[in-house]
């Protein structure tokens, strides 16, 4: 039997993925940093902080959605 996730499941998942995601990005920054291509890095430090800004704004949403 298949069951149908919550709104609020769903909204969890996408938030732990979109933290997953600006954790990577970050990471990939911090490597490009460590590999001397620093424009590079701040192209993925800026993506991380994409990643954590929508983030912000889906928990923004959430929390007016299950009020």
């Amino acid at each position: 039997m298949t069951t149908v996730p919550t709104v609020g499941e769903c909204f969890a998942r996408l938030t732990e993925y979109l933290r997953k995601a600006q954790e990577e990005a970050a990471t990939i920054a911090h490597l490009e940093n460590a590999n001397d291509q620093h424009e590079q890095a701040l192209r993925w430090l800026a993506v991380s902080e994409n990643f954590k800004k929508m983030q912000h704004s889906l928990i923004s949403l959430a929390t007016k959605r299950l009020q």
